[in-house]
């Protein structure tokens, strides 16, 4: 099958390994970005995979505050070294997460952090709604997984798409997989906390343990 340009980009966006190898990943993935990615990683060629259970014990914290000084955003951004924590790309990179908290306000900052308690009842919603349209049994199980992953967008950071990507296909763990992909060091978004005038500390600050 062909593969464009674009899904290739974006493969190699993600993974961060060789243009030529995510185009034979995604042609024996019959174009299904998610299963390349797979196929990159059994292949031991997708250094973001790799980089992920390094330490990241350096960084930065960073503020964005929204015009009126009304809300805003302390957020930290784990590298493994000071040289890449002092990079201007990787301070914007922390900015930009910030206004990312501000603009759209997740609860966590991965899908796998969403408890058991929180998915069931989500699923147990979408059960309701999705046998409330009339659709057939057999394909109730499917509506809800998918909308599901609409849940996961809606409040998970990383599953969310970047709000500065004007295409509106890169999420922001895409955004941050390309930067471990330049930098070669593990990046990761430990913790943030939105302030809102008026309401206080929003909710619990979201926070991911830093790997060791």
């Amino acid at each position: 099958m062909s593969i464009s340009p674009d899904l290739v980009k974006k493969l190699r966006e993600m993974s961060g390994a060789p243009v030529m190898e995510c185009k034979r990943a995604l042609e024996e993935a019959q174009g299904d970005l998610e299963k390349a990615f797979t196929v990159l990683r059994k292949r031991g060629q997708a250094s973001a995979a790799k980089k992920a259970g390094r330490a990241a014990n350096e960084g930065l914290v960073g503020a964005y505050i929204h015009a009126g000084g009304k809300l805003g955003v302390l957020v930290e951004v784990n590298c493994e070294s000071d040289f890449v924590a002092r990079h201007e790309e990787f301070q914007q990179l922390v900015h930009d997460l910030a206004m990312q908290i501000c603009a759209t306000d997740p609860r966590f900052i991965r899908k796998e952090e969403v408890g058991a308690e929180i998915l069931e009842r989500e699923r147990e919603i979408l059960r309701v709604q999705a046998a409330a349209s009339g659709k057939p049994e057999a394909v109730l199980a499917r509506i809800v997984e998918g909308k599901l992953e609409k849940f996961y967008e809606d409040n998970c950071l990383y599953e969310q798409h970047f709000i500065k990507d004007l295409t509106g296909s890169m999420t922001v763990r895409e955004l941050i997989n390309s930067k471990i992909a330049k930098f070669g060091e593990n990046i990761t978004v430990r913790r943030f906390a939105r302030f809102k005038v008026g309401e206080g500390l929003a909710k619990p600050a979201a926070e991911s343990p830093v790997a060791a």
